[in-house]
């Protein structure tokens, strides 16, 4: 069994030989590039002789004291979590994409695990379903304002295997976002068939300002207590701080659960510096740059709309910070775009699983809008210039 390649690699092979029209401006990583918070470093810097000492797995005072705090503000739990549940502090989310796996395995020991994720999908779920040797099995997601996949199409018996679902919300790469109805309908599936809910929710807090904030698993958890048991919550600063290079995260759940994951990380995993702890309270602490945050997005998707509205219909996504457009031939618009444009975008069925019309990326580009808004208008605008003589053709050729 070989890893599962990065789509990111693929799509570097694909464009290897052609040569960028114009100067390039790259809409295919979603990393964000947003300015960081001012007093991240200012709170480095005041703490930096705390790099000394091993930092503890659990994660110091200040930075427990402060994801609670958080937790509470953002999902209204009125202080039920502090009591009820757990959390520890991850070296980025994505290591704990992999180590709830783990720990879920453990914990259920079935055999012949299967692995449940979304399709189009993360590449880090289908990476941790590899480490552990599972099937990895991709559930189609639904283009539509819900997430929730079809349960129905997949055998029972692939659904008493199951191990785990990830599930993402607001999602990548479509920017869906889940409804509390979609999360009780979730958690009535895993208690059916006995697996973990593993709630992405890294994009929490990129959502379009006028609609508010998405509904979270642990607000529903509170509502029915006895999900919390098979519910593991994932969250990252790296959307919502601009923090990707810092590379601190949160997971968050059942206390014993949490506890079996501690252990694990205990042995496997590193510590986050304790100045980095710091500086992920001081960010927790603070909405002032996560609200601006969003304002930036918003205008980046407001000048979308401007600019591939009138070629495409709406293109703002609930949530997340990225374009999902349907085209003819993704490969053959990405391959164009470069050549003839100089935008370099990832072709959506890089991002999913299956052949052809089995594969839910085929006929969809995504675009992440994280550059400058200035970079990103002019992208757009290229793109614009490019499809959209392409695309009056081919509804002239349809008559």
């Amino acid at each position: 069994m070989t890893a599962p390649q990065s789509p990111f690699d693929r799509l570097r092979r694909i464009l290897a030989d052609i040569p960028p029209g114009a100067p390039p401006i790259d809409f295919s990583i979603g990393a964000p590039k947003h300015a960081p918070p001012e007093f991240i470093a200012r709170v480095i810097a005041e703490t930096a002789d705390q790099f000394r000492p091993y930092p503890p797995i659990a994660g110091n005072a200040s930075f427990q004291r402060a994801a609670h705090d958080w937790l509470d503000r953002r999902y209204r739990l009125g202080g039920w979590f502090r009591e009820a549940g757990a959390l520890l502090p991850l070296s980025g989310s994505r290591e704990g994409l992999v180590l709830s796996v783990v720990t879920a395995r453990d914990w259920l020991g079935k055999s012949n695990p299967a692995v449940l994720y979304a399709n189009p999908y993360y590449q880090a779920y289908v990476s941790a379903a590899h480490v552990i040797g599972a099937e990895g099995v991709p559930v189609r997601t639904p283009d539509g304002p819900s997430p929730l996949p079809d349960f129905d199409a997949i055998p029972a018996e692939t659904l008493d295997r199951a191990i785990a679902y990830y599930f993402g919300s607001p999602s990548n790469p479509l920017g869906s976002v889940a409804s509390r109805a979609d999360w009780h309908a979730l958690f009535d599936r895993a208690e059916r068939h006995d697996f973990f809910v593993f709630a992405d929710e890294c994009y929490s807090e990129i959502y379009r300002e006028a609609s508010g904030p998405p509904v979270g698993a642990l607000e529903v958890a509170r509502e029915r207590p006895e999900v919390l048991k098979r519910l593991i919550m994932l969250n990252s600063l790296s959307k919502r701080s601009n923090l990707a290079g810092m590379r601190v995260g949160i997971v968050a759940g059942d206390t014993e659960v949490i506890g079996a994951m501690k252990d694990l990380r205990n042995q496997i995993a590193p510590q986050v510096p304790l100045p980095l702890q710091e500086a992920a309270a001081a960010a927790y602490d603070d909405e002032t740059h996560v609200a601006e945050n969003r304002r930036l997005y918003d205008e980046k998707f407001a000048a979308a709309e401007e600019i591939l509205g009138p070629l495409f219909g709406p293109v703002t996504p609930a949530g997340g910070f990225c374009l999902w457009l349907k085209v003819d031939d993704d490969l053959a618009v990405t391959e164009t775009l470069w050549r003839e444009a100089g935008v370099k975008v990832i072709p959506g069925s890089l991002l999913a699983a299956g052949k052809g019309a089995d594969n839910p990326g085929v006929g969809r580009i995504r675009i992440a809008l994280v550059a400058p808004y200035a970079e990103c208008r002019e992208g757009l605008a290229r793109m614009a210039a490019v499809l959209a003589p392409k695309m009056a053709e081919t509804q002239a050729a349809l008559g």
